[in-house]
Parts: structure tokens; sequence; C-alpha cells
């Protein structure tokens, strides 16, 4: 059967019409992610000005870097001398490989919704004054390589169920206020002394000083 041009032009113009659809609706979700951070800190230094919510493409933001299909992939605001709490609208940002917040003054507990960074290889906490436990969600990013939370408040235990992130090399969790043992099973047995920091290790030795949870 021989499909018309005009036909031919249709069909081409439906399948560019949806596709347009779809980047601009994740684009809008990702924008109004994004946004609900920018509403919830304090930022004297105005780093996030450019988050002009009118604009439907938040890869137009400084700070923001995102792949060949418009979708976020990198949130780069290290020390950028910003306040207030993470928002759970974050864990939307599903193409998120890179989420750097370091050495800023957040404070409040991390968001469980963070979990749902399905892509996420690198999540950078650390220099904070983030408070309350890690979140044991967090076990659900299978392609974190990287988990920096050091030089926090954090409390509670170390959760069991971050042994099943297989990618992770690098986890450093010292000074906070964690208690109980450091577990040693699963993905964690294999990182190295220089991979693995936390409160309770003097030299290499795994968790015979830990501190008990009440």
């Amino acid at each position: 059967m021989v499909i018309s041009h005009a036909k031919l032009l249709i069909f081409i113009t439906t399948i560019l019409s949806i596709s347009l659809t779809f980047f601009s609706v994740y684009a809008n979700l990702e924008g109004d992610a994004l946004f609900a951070l920018r509403k919830a800190v304090n930022d004297p230094e105005n780093v996030l000005q450019s988050w002009d919510p009118t604009l439907v493409d938040p890869c137009t933001w400084f700070h923001i870097t995102c792949d060949h299909h418009n979708r976020v992939t990198r949130l780069d605001l290290g020390n950028a001398k910003l306040s207030g709490k993470l928002v759970p609208e974050l864990g939307k940002l599903e193409s998120l490989q890179y989420l750097e917040l370091y050495m800023n003054n957040f404070d409040g507990e991390i968001p469980k919704e963070l979990g749902g960074l399905k892509s996420l290889v690198s999540l950078d906490l650390f220099h904070n004054n983030l408070t309350g436990p890690i979140p044991s969600s967090l076990s659900k990013l299978s392609n974190l390589k990287f988990l920096r939370l050091n030089d926090n408040n954090l409390t509670g235990r170390i959760p069991r169920e971050l042994t099943k992130l297989g990618n992770l090399k690098i986890l450093n969790v010292s000074n906070n206020n964690l208690c109980g043992a450091f577990p040693i099973t699963g993905s964690f047995s294999k990182l190295t002394e220089e991979r693995l920091e936390g409160p309770e290790l003097i030299g290499f030795v795994r968790y015979s000083s830990g501190r008990e949870c009440n």
C-alpha cells in the first residue's frame, strides 16, 4: 500500500506533536519540582535568580544540566550559601544523576522521596546542618556510586538496607551523631578503608566502638 505524501506529513506532524507534548509535560513537572526548592530556601547570593517558573524549560536555568531529551540530569548548588529545608519534590527528578548540595546551611531531615531518584549516581549533602535519620529509602538508588552525608547532625542507625546498593563505591557518614553498629554485609563488605568512613570507625576496626542507640 502506498502512503500519500499528505498522509505521511500528517503522520510525522502527529508524532512530533506527541513528542513535544511529552517533553513539555516532563519539563513542567521538573520545573515545578525545582521551583519548589527555590521557594523553600533562603538565597542571599541570588544564585537561583534565573529559576523563572514562567519559563517552561528548566534547562535554561543556571546550575541545571540536562540531557538531549531535556531531562534534568545535574543539580549543582554546592557551596552556594543556601539555607532552609530540602523539599520532597526533588524526588520527582527521575533522570537526575548528580545531586550536589554540599557545603550549604540546609537543615531539617533528608526527604525520604529522594529514594525515587532512580538514575542517581552521586548524592552529596555533606557539610550542612541536616538532622534526623538517614532514610532507608535511599536503598532504592540502585545506580548510586557516591553517598556523602558527612558533617551534618544526622542521628539513629545506619540503615541496613543501604547494604543493597551494589554499585556503591564511596560512603562517608562521618561527623554525625549516628549510633549502633556499622553494617559490614552486602556492598559494605567490599568497601576499603579509604572508601568507607563513619564516626564509629577507628582505623579500620569495623564498628567495635559504636554508640548504643536508645
